[in-house]
């Protein structure tokens, strides 16, 4: 077995962490990959709708590549937090840099007392909802399952809003077709559920359908449906026009109704369940959602979904401000605390953009490579290194210290912990066959869409 003076633990192989990896293993630098699932695709299988079967197989097979990289030792099914304590791991454990990139997958509180009591009763959460609409298809599916309402209400206003809207309409549409005698699918129904009724001759009201609704607390060119600048008031009232044209274009291909500023602000709790919420009226004064006093109003629906943005798992032993990991520095999120513990991606971004994703996770991993491991070894003298280490060791969150290089003991020590990690999961090392053996049923094979 070759020995290598650093060993990097990566906790997360979707877009980010398997694009560290990539940096890393590019420099001859090992890696372990711990993933908390059986495959490291993350949001891109559980998260991303699967009528992108061709984006999701694209970035998969991105991930697949990177991950199967000789130096990579991919470890499955490893919860941090559950199956490893993480400040063993940053502290005892003895790896040169410790990555988080465990992405953000839980959902944002709705933020109304007592709401959450109502889960399963009338409220639903986008995370897992998306999560059961992308396996509900697949043999042996034993997963949280739910019945789509017609009238639901959605609360929210990004891109990850939309998504829970077509599902929402996709699968009311599909079901009263059927109950019609019409066949079709969700991969014609994604091209356009206006389209599909118009050729059929039949409207909503014919199929019996109200439809869904979004509830937006700012107006509609507020929403975030768009990466566009908006650094100037010319870029800005650009980026105002592209988001109005982004959701009229998503309404209109599938029928879903949008209320902007709205926000909600208690919940209609009727026989153990939540059948609707509180919404008040808000105003924008300078560029807030600002509730307008005595505007308040009963909305009923059978079915809240709330799509307000996604948190990273909160960890014992990881700080955190807002819901989100807290980082002493920026430029390389270091973990406020730690000397060598780093976050990219999700966990520090609080965005699931594909791109953005896999760009935070090459910047930072670029630059714990250049500030971290690279350069101070090669660059600096042996005194300015003891210097460097002395002063970490007493002030971690005042400097940047020296990411620690291990001895071929530790280095052996730690491989043979990991082997003894995928043994216990019974994975040979052969990533490529793992993903092989493991990869989900997909609905297009199913429905013989397959190309």
């Amino acid at each position: 077995m070759s020995v290598h003076p650093h060993l990097v633990a990566i906790f997360g192989g979707a877009v980010s962490g398997a694009e560290a990896a990539s940096q890393f293993t590019q420099r001859g630098i090992p890696c372990v990959v711990f993933e908390q699932n059986t495959l490291p695709y993350g949001k891109i299988e559980d998260g991303l709708p699967k009528w992108h079967d061709k984006l999701r197989d694209k970035e998969e097979e991105r991930i697949n590549q990177k991950l199967s990289h000789p130096l990579v030792h991919f470890v499955p099914n490893v919860h941090l937090g559950k199956d490893v304590d993480f400040e063993d791991v940053a502290r005892n454990w003895g790896f040169s840099a410790v990555l988080l990139a465990t992405g953000a997958w839980k959902d944002r509180p709705l933020g109304i007392e007592g709401v959450d009591a109502y889960v399963g009763k009338g409220l639903v959460y986008q995370n897992p909802f998306i999560y059961w609409f992308n396996h509900k298809h697949e043999p042996g599916y034993m997963g949280e399952q739910y019945e789509i309402k017609d009238d639901a209400i959605v609360i929210g206003g990004g891109l990850a809003s939309l998504d829970v809207l077509k599902v929402l309409m996709i699968e009311s549409v599909e079901r009263a077709l059927k109950a019609r005698g019409i066949e079709t699918d969700m991969f014609v129904l994604d091209r356009s559920i206006a389209k599909v009724l118009e050729e059929k001759k039949l409207t909503l009201v014919d199929l019996g359908i109200k439809g869904c609704t979004l509830y937006y607390r700012r107006r509609i060119k507020d929403m975030p449906l768009t990466p566009t600048s908006t650094d100037t008031q010319e870029q800005l009232a650009k980026a105002e026009l592209v988001r109005e044209k982004v959701l009229n274009n998503y309404a209109s291909k599938y029928l879903f109704h949008v209320t902007p500023l709205h926000m909600p602000v208690d919940k209609i709790v009727e026989n153990g369940r939540l059948v609707g919420l509180i919404m008040q009226e808000t105003q924008i004064e300078n560029g807030k959602a600002v509730p307008v006093p005595g505007s308040e109003k009963e909305v009923r629906s059978p079915m809240v979904i709330s799509s307000i943005g996604s948190i990273p798992e909160l960890i014992p032993g990881i700080p955190e401000k807002w819901g989100m990991y807290q980082v002493a520095d920026e430029q390389v999120c270091r973990i406020k605390g730690y000397e060598n513990v780093f976050a990219i991606g999700n966990a520090v971004t609080g965005r699931g953009n594909i791109n953005e994703s896999l760009k935070h996770g090459k910047d930072v991993s670029e630059r714990i490579l250049a500030e971290y491991i690279e350069n101070p070894v090669g660059t600096l003298t042996q005194d300015a290194i003891a210097a460097r280490e002395s002063a970490a060791s007493s002030t971690v969150d005042g400097l940047i210290p020296l990411v620690r290089m291990i001895d071929v003991s530790k280095y052996t020590e730690l491989i043979r912990r990991v082997e003894e990690l995928q043994k216990n999961r019974s994975y040979s090392g052969d990533f490529r066959a793992w993903v092989a053996k493991h990869l989900p049923v997909r609905l297009e094979t199913l429905l013989g869409h397959a190309e």
